[in-house]
């Protein structure tokens, strides 16, 4: 069977609606695209979520050109859709004039925050949203301003030293006997990004949280236009200093698709070397975290020592402990030595004997046990409901993974096994994070065997005016999306990157409920949504 044979049922559904969509549909490696009427955005939305599509992000594209006369400035509307590993991109285009579409938070809810995020930086209205007030904007901009807009200059458009405090943001309140707000942050007493927590509850119970996250608006998206492919490849390693190889990978693969560059096939190759690489220091670092927020500083203490190894070995390899800056387009920057290739086998090896033993003793241990199982509990039905991947989606039973369902080379020659778990608790992404370093070391030596002989860069092929690209990799934390889209010069005029965390952050609000308030830090931390990753 053909893996796009839903499509057809879904265009088929189209029609039935009365939406004439068939003759809009292009291929797009490795999405469909499918242009629509800005009336049938809804539609389509319904009919996806009635397929059971994932969404997996929405975001703006400006065309107003200083250069392009007012009345054809206009705004072009994406929308990223995932079913079975096949993607679907639906786009709408509205005027500048009047940039208004219809939301579809209420249909995925999962996307109510990017919706926002594009209405503060964008100027487009989504109708019947059901939360309008600003997310990015936190007072830095007028209301009737918006930073991607040509006539917005990089630089901000006040010298202030500092932003008002947002102190009128309307926080729900929840009202009846007994029942008290704690607000957290957003400063808090660890070395952390800034996010504020606000929490309802009755004695110890957990009746509500509401985040209010965006208080470092980084400016990436506006930062982007006009960089060439290799200083976008610098900035998207920064999206999120956690993910710096699976960020830059997905800029890279959209850069590369949209040129049509083909990479060396020993680049790809410790492309995946260099991602199971964070991935495994990622994993190591939450678990030893997860363990000390409930006083099992054991584990803290020897997940730190191995994560350590293993980043000074990145420094010495690669040049940088957290592997910023080891990918370009067309390729990577360090090859492996002879010597370099033997260090890496003994470092595998020694890895694999050190953990071993450890994660015995964590995954059995009545202490920890006692905290972890049945805390925070994430359904099945609320992390597809919120389009949840990685760590977190497969906690709570959804087997998702972007090497397996949509894979990429070299992936597409590996075994990936998917460790899944159906308790949706802390102590099940626990497990999950203990079966993917497992899982990552053994592609480590499987991509060591396999190595190809080559080049590791390649040269990029000349841009035609508005060529696009979408890049889609599993990084550590879950499915990463970039969009990029080039200008008539060969330079970028948008990208887009978009995090698993909008998705993640939203289910630490659904999973904490009903637990104690005590059981927030070990909840948040199993969790780990990157506030960075979504503070675009």
């Amino acid at each position: 069977m053909n893996r796009f044979d839903w499509l057809h049922g879904y265009l088929d559904r189209l029609e039935d609606a009365h939406v004439i969509a068939r003759r809009d549909l292009q291929t797009l490696t490795p999405v469909c695209r499918l242009a629509l009427a800005p009336e049938n955005w809804a539609v389509a939305a319904r009919l996806s979520a009635g397929m059971g599509m994932r969404h997996a992000g929405i975001w703006v594209d400006l065309f107003d050109a200083p250069d392009v006369p007012a009345d054809d400035h206009r705004v072009r509307v994406h929308a990223c859709l995932e079913l079975a590993g096949d993607y679907l991109l639906l786009e709408t285009t509205v005027p500048l004039s009047r940039p208004v579409l219809a939301s579809q938070t209420p249909i995925f809810p999962g996307v109510n925050r990017l919706e926002r995020h594009a209405h503060d930086l964008t100027g487009v209205i989504f109708t019947d949203h059901p939360d309008e007030h600003r997310w990015t904007r936190h007072q830095a901009w007028p209301a009737d301003r918006f930073p991607l807009r040509h006539d917005f200059p990089l630089s901000g458009e006040t010298h202030r030293r500092t932003t008002p405090a947002d102190t009128d943001y309307p926080f729900v309140s929840v009202q009846g006997a007994g029942v008290y707000e704690i607000p957290v942050g957003p400063v808090h007493a660890g070395i952390i990004e800034p996010g504020h927590f606000r929490f309802h509850a009755m004695g110890e119970d957990v009746l509500r949280l509401e985040e209010r996250l965006g208080y470092v608006h980084k400016g990436i998206e506006k930062l982007a236009v006009g960089r060439d492919p290799a200083g976008l490849i610098r900035l998207a390693g920064r999206v999120s200093g956690d993910s710096t190889v699976a960020h830059a990978w997905a800029a890279c693969q959209s850069i590369e698709r949209a040129t049509g560059c083909a990479v060396p096939p020993r680049a790809l190759a410790l492309r995946a070397l260099l991602a199971e690489r964070e991935r495994i220091a990622n994993h190591l670092g939450d678990i030893g975290a997860i363990c000390n927020d409930v006083g099992f500083a054991f584990a803290q203490v020897q997940c730190s020592r191995l994560r350590e190894q293993w980043q000074r070995r990145n420094r010495d390899l690669f040049g940088h402990r957290l592997l910023m800056d080891t990918l370009v387009p067309g390729g990577v920057v360090h090859d492996l030595s002879p010597e370099a290739f033997r260090t890496l086998r003994l470092d595998h090896a020694a890895l694999h004997k050190a953990i071993e033993p450890l994660f015995d003793v964590i995954d059995d241990h009545p202490s920890l046990d006692d905290r972890l199982i049945t805390t925070g509990i994430l359904s099945e039905q609320d992390a597809r409901e919120l389009g949840c991947t990685g760590y977190v989606g497969k906690a709570s039973g959804l087997a998702f993974d972007v090497r397996r369902d949509n894979p990429y080379p070299p992936y597409d020659e590996l075994r990936i096994e998917i460790p899944v778990q159906r308790e949706g608790d802390v102590a099940a992404r626990m497990r999950v994070r203990l079966a993917e370093v497992r899982g990552s070391l053994w592609m480590l030596d499987r991509l060591l065997d396999a190595l190809p002989e080559g080049e590791i860069v390649a040269l990029l092929p000349a841009t035609v005016p508005d060529a696009i690209g979408i890049g889609l990799i599993e990084g550590w934390r879950g499915e990463i999306l970039c969009f990029v889209r080039f200008d008539g010069a060969g330079r970028i005029a948008r990208y887009f990157p978009r995090d698993p965390s909008w998705f993640t952050w939203l289910a630490l609000e659904r999973l904490i409920l009903g637990n104690i308030v005590p059981d927030f830090p070990v909840c948040n931390k199993s969790v780990n949504g990157s506030y960075a990753g979504q503070d675009l």
